[in-house]
């Protein structure tokens, strides 16, 4: 995973964390803008979530950014 990819979920976790508590949960569009501005680290995100590690759609916040400070 690119380091532009890891900081924004990282961010983006961080965020959500903060706003809506440690039980929050994300999809891995919520790192992503409403329209299409980078299809290629959106592809990249979704082979993540989907394929690498069969995520279901929503997931707490904490434990991507967890999966994501590993490094997994």
């Amino acid at each position: 995973m690119r380091a532009v990819l890891r900081n924004k979920i990282s961010e983006v976790c961080d965020k959500k964390i903060a706003s809506k508590g440690e039980n929050v949960g994300v999809s891995f569009y919520a790192f992503f803008k409403n329209k299409n501005d980078d299809p290629e680290l959106l592809m990249e995100a979704a082979e993540w979530w989907i394929k690498t590690h069969q995520l279901d759609h929503f997931e707490k916040a904490a434990k991507i950014k967890a999966m994501v400070v590993a490094g997994e």
